[in-house]
Parts: C-alpha cells; sequence; structure tokens
C-alpha cells in the first residue's frame, strides 16, 4: 500500500516554477530521503504532498484518498524546518508538544489521561522530559528541533515527514534523531526526510530521491556519498515526466510556510 502518492505536481510562485510534474510514490513501512541543494524545490515538494501549499498541476493522495478529501490528518506528522517555527512562540516546551494532539481531539476538548501520556512519551524520546515547563524561545537551536518532533511524535503518527531536521544542529542532536528515526523504522513508521546534508541519519536511508530545479532527477538505492548528490546528478536518469491543503493544526506550521525551497 503507498502512504503516499504523487502524480505531475507542480508549484508555480511569482510566475516561476518551483514543481516541475514530479511523480512520487512512498510505500508503508519506507524510509525515504529527497535530497538536493538549496532552491532545489525538495521541501516544496514535501509541502506540497501534504497539501501546505497550492498546486498549478497534479494531484496527490495520502493512504489511498485524494488530498482534498483526507481528514484522518492523526496519521500524519510533520516536522517542519526550525529557525522560523519557534521564533516568536510565548509557549512552553509542553505546550507545544502537546498541540501536536489537537489531530487527535475534539475541539474545546480537554486533554485527557491519553493524551497526557502521548506528550509525556514524546518528552521522553526526545530527552526534554526536565524542560518541560521552559519557554520554549530559551531554549538552544538543537533543543527547539527535538521539541518540534516530539511534537509530531505526540500524534502518534503512521507517516512521518522531516523538513531538514538535521540543518544547523549539533552532532550530539544528530544522533539523537538517528536513534530516534531507527526506532520509529523498526517499528513500521513510513519516514519522509527532507535534507541538504544526512549526517548521523545517512545509515538509515534505504532510499533516495534527488531534487535538482524543480525536478526529480533520480529516485532508487541511496548514492554511494552524499558528494555525488553535486557532483554527478548531471549524469542521474530522469524517472518521470519533467516539464514543469490542509494545515496540520498548529499556528507553528503556519509560521514555518513562508519560505519554499
Amino acid at each position: 500500500m503507498n502512504v503516499l502518492e504523487a502524480r505531475g505536481l507542480t508549484v508555480e510562485l511569482g510566475g516561476r516554477a518551483i514543481l516541475r510534474g514530479v511523480d512520487l510514490d512512498v510505500a508503508a513501512g519506507d524510509m525515504v530521503a529527497v535530497l538536493g541543494a538549496n532552491g532545489s524545490g525538495k521541501s516544496t515538494l514535501v509541502r506540497a504532498l501534504l497539501g501546505l501549499v497550492p498546486l498549478r498541476r497534479g494531484t496527490t493522495a495520502l493512504f489511498g484518498e485524494p488530498l482534498a478529501s483526507f481528514s484522518a490528518w492523526h496519521r500524519v506528522g510533520f516536522v517542519p524546518q526550525r529557525p522560523s517555527a519557534t521564533s516568536g512562540v510565548p509557549a512552553s516546551v509542553r505546550e507545544v508538544v502537546a498541540s501536536g494532539r489537537l489531530a487527535r481531539r475534539r475541539p474545546l476538548v480537554p486533554m485527557r489521561r491519553g493524551d497526557k501520556e502521548a506528550v509525556g512519551a514524546a518528552l521522553d524520546a526526545v530527552g526534554l522530559t526536565d524542560r518541560a515547563d521552559d519557554r520554549v524561545s530559551l531554549l538552544s537551536g538543537g533543543q527547539q528541533q527535538r521539541v518540534l518532533i516530539a511534537r509530531a511524535l505526540a500524534v502518534e503518527p503512521e507517516l512521518l515527514v522531516l523538513d531538514e531536521p538535521t540543518a544547523g544542529v549539533d552532532l550530539a542532536t544528530q544522533r539523537t534523531l538517528a536513534e530516534l528515526v531507527g526506532n520509529l523504522v523498526g517499528r513500521g513508521t513510513t519516514i519522509v526526510l527532507v535534507a541538504h546534508e544526512l549526517g548521523a541519519l545517512e545509515p538509515l536511508i534505504a532510499r533516495t530521491v534527488v531534487m535538482r530545479q524543480g525536478r526529480k532527477v533520480y529516485d532508487g538505492a541511496p548514492l554511494p556519498t552524499f558528494a555525488d548528490l553535486h557532483t554527478h546528478t548531471h549524469h542521474l536518469p530522469t524517472t518521470g515526466p519533467q516539464d514543469h491543503r490542509p494545515d496540520l493544526g498548529t499556528p507553528l506550521d503556519r509560521a514555518a510556510g513562508g519560505e519554499l525551497r
């Protein structure tokens, strides 16, 4: 079963093509890395898959259902890029992580025992239980990234999409993230990871999708080294035609949605 399906995704911004007719299938349990240089369209691709940027052309389906009618957002966790996602948010770590449960709760219904347990488990998974009452804005960059990951985990997703989770974080945080992702893969969680550099996550990658200038130029086994992404993508085969909405529930996502990359 495919968790994600996309056909002919085309996104334009200010008359400029950001994505150019991209096709993509992601099967349940896959661990996929979407790689590319800055401006290649990799972040825009995953946002288009989740309906967070409007399509000029193309179709997307989640768990076999067209995006326009998909409502089971409790099955999806999304970790946006950190720098813009946490700036100016006057909330504690626990409050931000708890916002991830909104997809599983009815509006205005207080958190129940199961919600609190899920939030506690997510905080523990990223090693921030002792910082739960601190303001997010006071944390280091790596800790803020872990808060966003915990927020996504709190919804207990079947599909986890991470947009550049290793950007600007230290090696210790990368290793924590790699251990966490490895555990999720072991449980059968489907993971789509956007990255400029893989760092400690590289050994976990089972499939690589390479983007260049809004096009998918490679889709297959992991490349031998990340350097190949920069030096050899002009030799890689194209795997499909290359002409070139619902939010996930919290203000943090809207704050992160400004820049298309």
